[in-house]
């Protein structure tokens, strides 16, 4: 091999070092700047999920103090309801007694020991003179 051959082949080899130096060199930077728009994107997304949470948080609140806000409504319908049992029990009662006391002044209605009606039924009144058990009427 002769010099210029040799200094020719050595020529090349740098070339070739400088080219992939600058291939790898250049390669870096592109790779850098991708992972830099990459996480720019990902902290903008984590932003945007950020604020999704935060708003579900809220949704979740709300739903939350709406579901308190039921069962307060409920307990309160369930007084009301008690209440207003309790006042048709009272006018049940006053009704029946109205029917006892009526029972005690009509000289029509026997007053005896075995008087179904006077024990066991308070609350019906029958009005005997004109249908019998089978609803049809009494000759």
């Amino acid at each position: 091999m002769n010099s210029g051959t040799l200094i020719t082949i050595i020529v090349v080899v740098v070339v070739v070092l400088i080219v992939l130096g600058l291939v790898v060199f250049l390669g870096r930077d592109r790779v850098r700047e991708t992972n830099s728009r990459r996480a720019t994107e990902l902290r903008e997304k984590a932003e945007v999920d950020e604020l999704s949470a935060r708003d579900r948080e809220a949704k979740a609140a709300s739903a939350a103090a709406e579901a308190k806000q039921a069962e307060v409504d409920a307990e309160r319908l369930r007084r009301e309801a008690g209440d207003r049992q309790d006042d048709a029990n009272e006018v049940r009662a006053h009704a029946e007694e109205q029917v006892r006391r009526a029972d005690k002044l009509d000289p029509n209605v026997p007053h005896g020991r075995h008087d179904v009606r006077a024990t066991e039924q308070p609350n019906v009144i029958r009005d005997e003179g004109r249908t019998n058990d089978t609803g049809r009427d009494r000759p």
